[in-house]
């Protein structure tokens, strides 16, 4: 008999917690499909509002630009958004995944090789910092953002950013590279919330489940450059922009979030300019 109800006990807690999955589930998928709206509606305004024709999105196969794609394609429509997928020494998987987003939406999209235009700022710097994996990125960023650009010019697009709140907030983008765009659409969202937006947006699973890496150099991923997973920065960041949620299991990481905040402070403000 005791048996029979400690069963019985074990089978109601398991569905109180199936039932609570899902209705967090369901809270997530409405959050998620009226913030699309809301930033898919802003969007549409803002390219009107500039006299531009669509925007070009630099796609490389992670979450962030799949987002940013998919949400410029519900503003202007597809035929107005342009992908632009730029390899320089980077992982084949992520030109792989960069297509299929591109494809799964149904948005045009060029395959651009800058290997040869990295190789040339190399050659052309006079002083060895090629062994600086930061220095490397940082080049690798700008060319990117230059391309880009070149596109924007032509197109009369503008430059969709992919940046999100826990990379903003902690100066994680290069100045004048990723972070020189027109518009930021996903900048008040943590990284987890992008993935909620990407599962509802109809992203495959393999892009908004992947590791985050910004393909910058050969075994680089987003948590190894920052030493903690998005998980632990977005509890933090979030802690430190409400005051609610105290992050007790990771509360060593706490002054190092706020030493990156305060050390990438620059990024975030336009240059300062002497006043006579």
């Amino acid at each position: 008999m005791e048996t029979e109800t400690l069963g019985t006990f074990q089978e109601s807690q398991l569905h109180d917690i199936e039932r609570e999955e899902r209705e967090n589930q369901m809270r997530e998928i409405k959050f998620a499909t009226m913030e699309i709206e809301n930033i898919a509606n802003w969007m549409k305004n803002y390219v009107k509002g500039s006299g531009s024709k669509g925007y070009v999105v630099g796609l490389s196969g992670g979450v962030d630009s799949a987002v940013v794609a998919a949400l410029a394609v519900k503003a202007v429509g597809v035929e107005n958004v342009q992908g632009v997928i730029m390899p320089i020494e980077s992982s084949p998987e992520d030109q792989k995944d960069a297509i299929l987003v591109a494809e799964t939406l149904g948005i045009r999209y060029d395959i651009l090789d800058m290997y040869e235009m990295f190789e040339g700022m190399k050659n052309a710097y006079p002083y060895t910092v090629w062994n600086d994996n930061v220095f490397i990125g940082n080049i690798k960023a700008r060319l990117r953002m230059t391309m880009l650009y070149q596109y924007a010019g032509e197109m009369d697009y503008l430059v969709a950013g992919t940046g999100n709140k826990s990379e903003d907030s902690i100066g994680y983008f290069t100045k004048y590279g990723d972070g020189g765009v027109d518009i930021l659409p996903i900048v008040e969202y943590y990284k987890t919330e992008i993935r909620q937006l990407a599962r509802v947006l109809g992203m495959p699973q393999i892009i908004w489940d992947r590791v985050s890496t910004a393909g910058l150099y050969e075994g680089q991923t987003d948590e190894k450059d920052l030493g903690m997973s998005y998980d632990v920065i977005d509890s933090i960041l979030y802690y430190l922009d409400t005051g609610k949620e105290y992050p007790i299991r990771h509360a060593d990481k706490i002054e190092v979030v706020k030493k990156l905040i305060t050390r990438n402070k620059h990024k975030n403000e336009y240059p300062p300019n002497y006043r006579r």
